[in-house]
């Protein structure tokens, strides 16, 4: 069983910037494809940004293509999500998520992943 602790979350002013970790108790976390989910109230999951195994492919959403960087140190076993230039709109629980995969290809459905953290709020104001 995986655990994930994210951290790094709080209340920022638009314009701003966050860095969310997402620590592993996996030490073969280097075998794991990672993904950042963020879900506002009353709307949807949505997936964020992702990152293979190894770090060598990512993936993002339009609406933070520029502004957030995933990024990882399988050495310490943690994930990271850089997070630029907020609004409003990025306000939400954000969470990882992780699955054992060894091919380099990011996953972008929350059914591929098999272990989640708790969530980190994230809360930018205006």
């Amino acid at each position: 069983q995986v655990q994930l602790v994210e951290s790094g979350g709080g209340l920022v002013q638009a314009g701003g910037s966050l860095r969310l970790s997402c620590a592993a108790s996996e030490r073969t976390f280097m075998r794991y494809a990672v993904g950042w989910f963020r879900q506002a109230p009353g709307k949807e999951r949505e997936f964020v940004a992702g990152i293979s195994r190894s770090g060598s492919n990512t993936y993002y959403i339009n609406s933070v293509k520029g502004r957030f960087t995933v990024s990882r140190d399988n050495a310490k076993n943690t994930v990271y999500l850089q997070m630029k230039s907020l609004n409003s709109e990025d306000t939400a629980v954000y969470c990882c998520a992780a699955r054992y995969h060894l091919l380099e290809s990011v996953l972008l459905q929350p059914h591929e992943y098999d272990y989640w953290g708790q969530g980190t709020q994230v809360t930018v104001s205006s």
